[in-house]
């Protein structure tokens, strides 16, 4: 029997699981080649998952609204020259109970591991908002660890994530006295290539008992009771998923923010007497947001250190310039739809590019590469009247510089004849980045840049 296992999509580069919202298919259903099954949900965007096979749905394996990282196979599809035949239902499909991973209990010093199916390559979700490998799972239950205290370990990997250098520092810590603990031996050698990858069979081998992790021994304190006159909203999925990749990012990276303003008279007169005329020739709206982003281009040409990301110890600079741009939604939450390649487009590109996503995000149409690949993000504050504001970077970028709100402010202006005030367009900028990478010097010498840049704009400039 020819089977096909359809697994959960990479999304986007620093999006790890999705959450499913509804299943289209059932088990017995028929499907054709690209045609969807699912629909998931991150927190970038919702899609639909389409078949990468014609054929009968033979297994389904997470249920609605089960969290699934990235790689796990969540359908199984049979490709048999006989599997076309729809099969009837007598009556609607039971839930399907989420798969447990199985792994291999570890008994010597060294953890070994042979070619055995029970232990999965596929990340393991623990009760809370992390995900675990299945070699820091083994390292944890060997050294009895509970959920509660690996929830707890701070991760130095993507996003947060636990890693088995992570678990081991732990473990020395705990075992020279920084926890308690009862284990008085060696931390064993754990090796990466100890996780195999999980082989598909149709008659699965029995498997060996899954070692499970101790559940802490005190009960789960009651929710507190909140008085007096209040209202209790619970958070939408999109906006807990937000929540939660800004609580990652603030763990991650060590966020510095430096100001400067900029003088953008010569941009708002030039954009007074240009937009009527720039839209009857493209049919295009020209907003301030094309323009700035197109100084901003400029400047990350000369500052390549700001348009990287960290793995590890190594420092990933990205050659294509991707601009994300933060768009608020009408429910309030937030989306980060991406510009790509922006250093290779001019005024008018930019300006299609802005207003084409901008509508999509209002209007719930993005697609889920529409939110991939940024490289460095622009938040307009100045939107809602903030004069400036401190963002917090989108992972795994390394910096963000938000625009702060246009005011016309008295300003002494040198000129030949000697020092005038003058009426001006003044906005405050400002720039958070990561200090593992971008210091204070590269990050202040950036956000002047795109000042200067900004103040140098030519009031003359053609269409």
């Amino acid at each position: 029997m020819a089977t096909v296992d359809l697994v959960m999509p990479k999304m986007g580069e620093s999006i790890t699981e999705a959450t499913i919202l509804k299943w289209l298919k059932r088990p017995g259903d028929t499907v054709k080649m690209d045609e969807t099954i699912l629909e998931i949900a991150t927190d970038k965007v919702d899609s639909e998952v389409p078949s990468t096979a014609a054929g009968v749905i033979s297994e389904i394996l997470f249920k609605e609204n089960d969290v699934v990282p990235v790689g796990t196979v969540i359908v199984r599809i049979n490709t048999a020259a006989g599997a076309a035949a729809p099969v009837q239902h007598a009556a609607p499909a039971a839930p399907v109970a989420v798969p447990q991973p199985q792994y291999q209990p570890v008994a010597e010093p060294v953890a070994t591991y042979g070619n055995n199916s029970s232990v999965t390559s596929n990340i393991a979700a623990s009760e809370g908002n992390r995900f675990y490998s299945p070699l820091v799972l083994n390292i944890a239950s060997k050294e009895g660890i509970n959920m509660a205290e690996l929830e707890n370990i701070q991760g130095t990997g993507n996003e947060g994530r636990v890693t088995k250098r992570d678990i081991i520092n732990y473990v020395d810590q705990r075992k020279n006295g920084a926890s308690a603990s009862s284990h008085v031996a060696a931390a064993p050698q754990y090796s990466e290539a100890s996780v195999v990858q999980q082989t598909h069979v149709e008659s699965p081998a029995p498997q060996a008992q899954p070692v499970t992790a101790p559940q802490p021994a005190t009960t789960q304190a009651a929710p507190p009771k909140v008085g007096g006159n209040v209202e209790i909203i619970e958070m939408d999925r999109m906006r807990k998923l937000i929540a939660d990749h800004m609580v990652r990012s603030v763990a991650t990276s060590p966020h510095v923010t430096s100001f400067t303003e900029a003088d953008v008279t010569n941009i708002v007169r030039w954009r007074e007497k240009n937009k009527t005329p720039f839209e009857k020739k493209y049919g295009e709206k020209i907003t301030y947001t094309p323009i700035f982003i197109e100084a901003i281009v400029n400047c990350i040409r000369k500052f390549p250190l700001v348009n990287c990301s960290i793995d590890g110890n190594n420092i990933i600079i990205k050659k294509d310039i991707n601009i994300g741009m933060a768009t608020a939604l009408p429910s309030g939450n937030l989306i980060v739809p991406v510009i790509k390649n922006a250093d290779t487009k001019n005024l008018l590109g930019l300006s299609k590019d802005v207003n084409g996503l901008a509508n999509a995000a209002r209007n719930n149409k993005l697609k889920a590469d529409d939110t991939q690949g940024g490289t460095f993000t622009v938040t307009n504050v100045g939107t809602f009247g903030s004069l400036m504001g401190t963002p917090i970077i989108n992972q795994p970028q390394v910096a963000i510089l938000a625009l702060g709100s246009i005011k016309k402010r008295a300003m002494v202006m040198e000129t030949a004849d000697g020092d005038v005030i003058a009426i001006r367009h003044m906005m405050y900028l400002s720039l958070s980045y990561d200090h593992r990478i971008v210091d204070g010097s590269i990050g202040a010498s950036f956000l002047t840049a795109v000042a200067n840049e900004l103040e140098a704009f030519d009031v003359n400039r053609a269409l």
